[in-house]
């Protein structure tokens, strides 16, 4: 099962104070970068895998998606998305992301912001989504960036990571950025764009503290498509 440390009443109260949790994807500082990697959601189904306090399912539905489904394992973060939200187009799931198990083509689109570095099952995960994303979906994701999770000696040495963020004992699972590129290419992805993720030089002016973020970046940012049905193509090929 994932790692509910989002339930622990300690570690919630000083997420809550974040500035992406107060702003959020406004304070988010790796959302313009994001942004610029969606799709037209007008019209479309999402889902948003580890919704937290629902930010992006509020903006998905601000932007056209016809239906969006939150999941979370939090129960914290899901009662605070579910306070925050007044649209009967959003629903809210309580999942564990690590056994999920979704409709076969029930989505136009999936997102998941930093989430999948807790996860220690991820090629069965990216199997689910490409198997619920309906041919020419897309799937755009961030997640701690592995030079984040691993910034010692130790890159090539996969596997869980123990650090006291926020609270302690919170568990990550590093693996290299080529583990991450090749589990979407191996259950049928095409990779479209790949951001590694550090503060500009602007930014770091108006935030000194985001400096680190430039020595090396801080997220993963991943843009990937399940590819259309050539059959479908050729259909509509053969009707003109």
């Amino acid at each position: 099962m994932t790692q509910n440390i989002y339930d622990n009443a300690g570690f919630f109260a000083r997420y809550s104070q974040l500035r992406r949790s107060v702003d959020g994807l406004d304070g988010a500082p790796e959302w313009p970068a994001i942004r610029s990697m969606l799709p037209d959601l007008r019209g479309s189904r999402v889902v948003d895998l580890g919704c937290g306090f629902g930010w992006f399912c509020r903006f998905a539905r601000g932007a056209g998606a016809a239906k969006v489904l939150g999941l979370d394992v939090s129960a914290n973060m899901l009662a605070r998305a579910s306070e925050t939200t007044h649209d009967d187009a959003i629903t809210y799931r309580q999942a564990d992301l690590e056994t999920l198990d979704l409709p076969a083509g029930a989505f136009d689109f999936a997102y998941s912001a930093l989430t999948l570095h807790y996860l220690n099952n991820l090629a069965a995960l990216f199997a689910t989504i490409h198997r619920a994303l309906l041919p020419g979906g897309h799937f755009v994701f961030s997640a701690e960036h592995p030079l984040y999770t691993e910034p010692g000696p130790d890159y090539l040495d996969e596997g869980p990571r123990t650090t006291d963020w926020l609270a302690e004992g919170v568990i990550k699972q590093h693996r290299t950025l080529a583990t991450y590129l090749n589990l979407l290419i191996g259950v049928g992805f095409t990779i479209g764009r790949v951001e590694e993720w550090g503060a500009s030089r602007e930014q770091i002016a108006a935030h000194p503290e985001w400096k680190i973020d430039h020595r090396r970046p801080s997220f993963l940012l991943v843009s990937a498509a399940r590819q259309a049905n050539p059959a479908s193509h050729a259909r509509r090929d053969l009707s003109r």
